[in-house]
């Protein structure tokens, strides 16, 4: 099994992680695992899972650099032997869809984002990831959502939800000390209760909703830490519009965090606030397997992972009184129903969302294509 994944860079996020994780499986059942993207910080992570990584700029909408580009996935196609292509993003896999026809290679895409197609020309640019000898929708709501829009059949869709690594993700392998380290860097008073929410900075990830959530709590032990990259200038935004709601010295910006686990830890509760839909929401099933109390905007893919009542709460997106009252909930839970909450909701994601998984049921799809 040689396999090709492609995609415009490797630098964080969902995408990426999803290829070094298939790399890593493509290796353990004895392929060979290539990657092709201009590059970034996760190589090194494509490298230690067992693949190589070959260097090509394929994030251009340009039709000649598009053409340009299939030609030398389909060079790299012949010279390695690949047999499977797996585009995971627009632009590349127009031409790694080119290349495939070219050489007769089978080609599979994961369709990992609810792509806008507002303007006239999107549905057809999205149109490319519905094309491919398989599709891999990574929620059910994916799933839906390419079957109408683009007409795919249950031939060749395949629902393959996003997963979470059980032994990374585990509260029981956290330390004090990863614990500890992750607080003082953030200066976390001791004594506040902390609210956490992952995401990129970034006006539809809900931190404003969240900011305004907390303010309507006044509770003064309560911090807000804002955890993933982002543009300075939307980082100053959010500190003066908590300065504005009066949680100027309760806001945290943590930047980006190489200890996501710690980082859930510290997290007396866990928000998701996106204002538009997710198509998996990674961190809702990371925050669970931690066993945290885990707030979702009721919208997208947690929608499916997030059982209310259950392992979570589901709340209307963009609404900061509904997302107040959760959070009261959540903090004022009884210690026993917290951890009955928490472990309900570690053994659904170890029950349906492991990384291992998604691989194993990814490696099917391409034996299946193999197969023919």
């Amino acid at each position: 099994m040689v396999v090709l994944q492609v995609l415009p860079a490797l630098t964080s996020g969902g995408v990426e992680r999803g290829t070094v994780e298939m790399a890593e499986a493509i290796t353990r059942a004895g392929g060979t695992a290539l990657v092709a993207s201009a590059g970034g910080p996760m190589v090194g992570a494509v490298e230690r899972a067992g693949g190589r990584h070959v260097t090509l700029r394929l994030a251009t909408r340009d039709p000649l650099n598009i053409w340009l580009n299939a030609g030398r996935l389909a060079r790299l196609v012949r010279a390695t032997g690949v047999e499977i292509i797996h585009a995971r993003s627009r632009a590349p896999a127009w031409s790694a869809l080119l290349a495939a026809r070219r050489t007769g290679t089978a080609f599979v895409t994961t369709y990992h984002g609810a792509y806008h197609d507002a303007l006239p020309f999107k549905r057809r640019y999205n149109a490319v990831m519905a094309r491919g000898d398989r599709v891999i929708a990574i929620s059910r709501f994916i799933a839906e959502r390419v079957a109408a829009l683009h007409g795919v059949g249950p031939d060749r869709l395949r629902l393959i939800p996003r997963g979470v690594d059980p032994v990374g993700f585990d509260p029981a392998a956290v330390s004090g000390a990863r614990i500890d380290r992750l607080a003082r860097g953030w200066r976390l008073p001791d004594g506040m209760r902390v609210v956490l929410l992952p995401g990129r900075l970034s006006r539809w990830k809900g931190q404003s909703v969240l900011l305004r959530a907390v303010a309507a709590l006044d509770r003064p032990d309560l911090c807000c830490v804002l955890v993933g990259g982002g543009r300075a200038r939307e980082a100053k935004r959010l500190e003066a519009e908590a300065e504005a709601l009066g949680l100027g010295g309760r806001l945290r910006i943590a930047g980006r965090c190489d200890d996501m686990p710690a980082a859930l830890m510290i997290a007396d509760v866990v928000v998701h606030a996106s204002t538009e839909p997710e198509a998996f929401g990674r961190v809702v099933i990371e925050a669970q397997a931690m066993g945290r109390p885990t707030i979702a905007a009721d919208l997208g893919g947690p929608r499916e992972t997030v059982v209310p009542g259950e392992t979570g709460w589901l709340v209307p997106p963009g609404d900061p009184a509904a997302l107040a009252a959760a959070i009261a909930e959540a903090l004022d839970l009884p210690d026993d129903m917290r951890w009955h909450l928490g472990a309900r909701a570690r053994a659904a994601v170890l029950a349906q969302y492991t990384t291992r998984a998604m691989q194993d049921a990814t490696l099917a799809v391409y034996r299946e294509l193999l197969a023919r």
